[in-house]
């Protein structure tokens, strides 16, 4: 069995100061993909025995990031996905694995009024072909902040948030038309009807009324559908506006 934990924490000085290194500790995962890091290197020294830690920064200051902890050692690690436009933001880490690929993502936001939404269409296809590519070469298992909720199901207030950042069509559209492309939804997979949510708006005391959404996911592809174990989301931890998801899986 292999444990996977994803999780924005929406800077994660601002959380190490709310327990971090007590729920890392308890999560007891194979491997930690954390978004949204917000750090420069050398701004925070947090290594936990047993794992290894790669980073990758926004040139941004304060903005952006990820982050994978990993008891295993990889074959390969590389930092972003080979298109300039948008390798400046720190968005992706991508550690080869004997039998998969897995890839931590924090997929830009489509801002309020969508403004940024060209920009996240191309991301989208960017994101897309770079995870088929790698799906030509082994398994791959995705995760993070995908900044989507699919369905409707998939957040509490869906009507009014038709044309927003997160639940445009157009945004989800493009979550639909990955996964056309070989992957799955782990969560969704083994929950197919469930109601639960992995972000919430600071405001309105919405994580108070769970009204979330959810907008972090671990895709896999087809090919270890069959390997699927478990998938969970963890709104029973704070410390973030995010909680964390998780995926078992049964290879080694």
């Amino acid at each position: 069995m292999i444990k996977f934990v994803s999780w924005n924490v929406n800077g994660l000085r601002a959380v190490a100061g709310k327990g971090f290194a007590n729920i890392f500790d308890s999560l007891d995962a194979d491997f930690v993909c954390l978004q949204e890091t917000k750090l420069q290197a050398g701004q925070l020294d947090m290594e936990f025995l047993g794992y290894q830690s790669y980073w990758n920064y926004a040139d941004k200051k304060g903005y952006s990031g990820t982050a994978i902890y990993t008891r295993l050692t990889p074959l390969s690690v590389s930092y972003g996905i080979g298109v300039d436009a948008h390798d400046h933001e720190g968005r992706v880490i991508t550690l080869e694995m004997e039998e998969y690929f897995l890839v931590c993502v924090y997929v830009p936001n489509s801002q309020d009024g969508l403004k940024r939404l060209d920009y996240r269409m191309s991301w989208e296809d960017d994101f897309r072909k770079y995870l088929c590519s790698l799906s030509e070469r082994k398994a791959v298992v995705v995760c993070g902040d995908l900044n989507v909720a699919h369905q409707e199901i998939d957040l509490k207030n869906p009507a009014t948030n038709h044309f927003n950042a997160g639940f445009s069509d157009e945004e989800r559209g493009k979550f639909t038309q990955l996964l056309d492309n070989g992957f799955v939804d782990s969560w969704r997979f083994l929950h197919p009807e469930e109601v639960k949510y992995s972000w919430w708006s600071y405001r309105m005391n919405a994580r108070e009324r769970n009204a979330g959404w959810r907008i972090d996911y671990f895709l896999v592809s087809d090919n270890l559908k069959g390997d699927i174990v478990s998938a969970d989301i963890h709104n029973e931890i704070f410390g973030s506006d995010h909680c964390p998801v998780e995926l078992v899986l049964s290879k080694s």
